[in-house]
């Protein structure tokens, strides 16, 4: 096979949000001092990345371990914590280093506060998820979680609820729920706590999609906010490839002189998009 001679970009506002390199670099500081740090649940949403510093000596623990673990540093992630965890924290004298997201602390507090005067809470976004199950948690897990408008059919609703939503949802479908929960005769208070930097992408995204040949859309299989962005590349440009790690793609995905564009999730560490970058260059 001749040299395809791709010409290949990467989207420079593609990669970490700020909550992630908070935790990461907070990660790095304390690893480059104690050489081990315990952190509850994947830093982040991307396998290569957690591998990198598993390397550093992150250990990554669950909920479970938690509470047996005494007199340790355990970090949050950005995606926050609900209460029990510091309860638990206090509990076993373990130091928490809190990286959770400003974004996210200030959902937090708001469902906090609707909790507080009884206000019906309905949280829009997936199920398990990290971030939820903090948000979750503010409300001593009373709130209603939905992923889906279908699983509001038959569901036994107030006939009055606040509607939250989790911070990497996409703006454009919160807001057509809203709408239809609004048509179905219920009475909605919608608070947008989407994350801008979130979606300013979705915004962004397109323009640069349509500008090449080829995308090729790096992220994590866990990320909730990369399955969101792909979609929204793949929309503006069919031929858009999901790829994980660099591995993943294959020379017979491109034709000679094509221009191709890299993209990744608020998840995505900038050194795997020029990885995969490289290997383009090289077919």
């Amino acid at each position: 096979m001749g040299e395809l001679n791709l010409k290949v970009t990467i989207d420079q506002d593609s990669g970490f949000c700020f909550g992630v390199v908070y935790a990461i670099d907070m990660a790095e500081e304390i690893l480059a001092e104690d050489g081990y740090l315990y952190c509850l649940g994947d830093i982040v949403h991307n396998d290569e990345e957690v591998t990198r510093l598993k390397k550093l000596g992150l250990r990554i623990i669950e909920h479970a371990e938690l509470a047996n673990l005494r007199d340790e540093k355990v970090l949050i992630r950005a995606h926050g914590e609900a209460p029990e965890t510091y309860k638990i924290a206090l509990a076993n004298n373990i130091t928490l280093i809190d990286a959770s997201c400003p974004v996210v602390l200030k959902l937090q507090n708001r469902i906090k506060t609707s909790y507080d005067v009884n206000e019906k809470i309905l949280i829009f976004g997936k199920h398990g998820h990290a971030e939820v199950i903090g948000l979750e948690g503010q409300t001593n897990g009373d709130a209603l979680v939905f992923q889906d408008i279908s699983e509001l059919d038959n569901a036994d609703l107030p006939g009055a609820f606040t509607l939250y939503t989790q911070t990497t949802k996409s703006m454009e479908k919160f807001y057509s729920i809203k709408e239809e929960l609004l048509s179905r005769g219920y009475e909605v208070k919608a608070n947008d706590t989407i994350c801008r930097q979130v979606s300013n992408r979705d915004k962004d995204l397109p323009a640069f999609a349509i500008r090449f040949n080829k995308i090729v859309f790096v992220s994590g299989k866990k990320s909730s906010n990369g399955k969101v962005l792909y979609e929204v590349c793949r929309k503006h440009n069919p031929d858009t490839y999901f790829v994980s790690a660099a591995n993943e793609i294959d020379p017979s995905m491109f034709a000679p002189g094509d221009t191709v564009g890299i993209a990744g999730a608020t998840s995505t560490p900038m050194w795997l998009m020029q990885q995969v970058k490289a290997v383009l260059e090289s077919y």
